[in-house]
């Protein structure tokens, strides 16, 4: 992977020749960002919920990328592109052999992100009412089934936060505190005994759809219409979820980022827009699932300490992100 890294450094590796190449990393990508498009490289792990460990199901997980994300980024996801290895060199849709496969995407204006635009202190009210807007008005056409609705099943939710205390155990101490590793696991065990209906009841009424799983600031463009990108792909199961459950990801993304003026306008924006009963029951709701959100974030963060491609100072800056979060997690069930 190091080798392909390098040569892909080089302009002269894509078709397009960008003047520039810049690198990117996450946990399960390496991206490559050109002058006016990006290059996303899925990373050969498997984590179980994740596996991309062979070409050809990162080359599956590519098409449903773009395929996916189209739903409400129409022009920015460009198709799926061969990494191509000559005996000498990679490239992107070069000569000699397919190694792997790439995703093609136009580059968006990171002045444009509502990440940046929190950041500079430019983002208005009527900024968040579009927001809420585009994502009530997503959720209520996105795709519902009998298959979908199994997914907002109180055992299917609970795997899910039962598999997160489990790949996060090895973590205490580390980016987790004892404390609220008990804590988070303990509270969410007896949330489940206390609400059982409620979730019955979000199935019953439809609120399980085919979402995007990875809401956040960073995937959301401030554009017109506005943009929303990078959904997650690679696991059904993070997808099909409470509609609910999808924005609260932005809701504690933004008090993450102390935004919570922003957070509470959104919330009244979508739930209005969303047709949803401000009442007890919901906000007890979107707060189990900021709690979710907050731990996910603190456990896919965490991922990147194991990782030996990323450097010791991206490490250390990881850690302290995702202590960051694990710590959100544990004040919501706090107050």
């Amino acid at each position: 992977m190091s080798s392909m890294i390098s040569d892909l450094m080089h302009p002269s590796a894509y078709p397009d020749t960008p003047k520039k190449i810049t690198l990117a990393q996450t946990h399960i990508s390496t991206v490559f960002i050109g002058d006016e498009f990006v290059y996303k490289i899925k990373k050969p792990v498997n984590f179980g919920f994740l596996d991309f460990s062979t070409p050809e199901k990162r080359k599956y997980y590519c098409n449903k990328e773009v395929e996916l994300n189209s739903r409400f980024s129409k022009d920015v996801y460009l198709g799926v592109f061969p990494v191509t290895f000559d005996g000498k060199k990679y490239a992107i849709n070069g000569r000699g052999e397919v190694v792997d496969y790439a995703v093609k995407m136009r580059r968006l204006n990171d002045d444009d992100l509502l990440k940046s635009r929190f950041e500079k202190g430019t983002v208005t009210s009527e900024d968040i009412r579009r927001i809420g807007n585009a994502i009530a008005t997503f959720h209520k056409k996105s795709t519902r089934s009998k298959e979908i609705d199994k997914f907002g099943k109180l055992d299917v939710i609970k795997f899910n936060t039962d598999e997160n205390f489990q790949q996060t155990e090895e973590f205490i101490g580390d980016s987790i505190t004892n404390e609220q590793y008990h804590g988070l696991k303990d509270w969410t065990k007896e949330f489940y005994k206390e609400h059982k209906e409620l979730f019955t009841k979000r199935v019953k009424n439809g609120k399980i759809r085919d979402c995007h799983g990875d809401l956040h600031m960073e995937h959301i463009c401030l554009t017109d219409p506005i943009i929303i990108f990078d959904c997650i792909e690679f696991n059904d199961r993070f997808r099909y979820s409470d509609i609910v459950s999808d924005i609260a990801f932005l809701f504690m993304d933004l008090e993450f980022n102390d935004g919570e003026k922003f957070s509470d306008q959104l919330c009244k924006a979508y739930l209005t827009q969303a047709d949803e009963k401000g009442d007890d029951q919901i906000y007890h709701l979107i707060n189990f699932y900021k709690v979710y959100r907050a731990y996910v974030r603190g456990k896919v963060t965490s991922f990147i300490l194991k990782d030996p491609a990323v450097s010791d100072d991206k490490k250390n800056k990881s850690r302290e992100t995702a202590q960051k979060y694990f710590t959100l997690a544990h004040s919501y069930i706090s107050e």
